[in-house]
């Protein structure tokens, strides 16, 4: 079993991890929200994509597929910061 943390090693993992949270907040208020105002004028731009206007698109598929990469991205950077600071669960 690896030793306790230092008190600076905590804080420095709980600060980059905040931060990613923030990062990937951010992100995802972007996609759930940002993206879906625009939707109308998006699709007076005739660019079908799979038979469904751009703004449609983009709205239902496109925010879904954006929430899933986001969520093992976060997954291996957050494994990442575990593992640079000795938390992580297999140490």
């Amino acid at each position: 079993m690896a030793p306790a943390p230092s008190q600076a090693n905590t804080d420095e993992h709980w600060r980059k991890t905040t931060n990613l949270m923030w990062k990937h907040l951010g992100a995802w208020l972007f996609f759930g929200y940002i993206v879906h105002m625009f939707v109308v004028p998006l699709n007076y731009i005739k660019i079908p994509i799979l038979g469904f206007p751009l703004g449609f698109y983009m709205a239902a598929q496109g925010s879904l597929i954006a929430f899933v990469v986001m969520l093992f991205m976060f997954a291996k950077q957050q494994d990442a910061i575990d593992r640079e600071f000795g938390m992580a669960e297999d140490d």
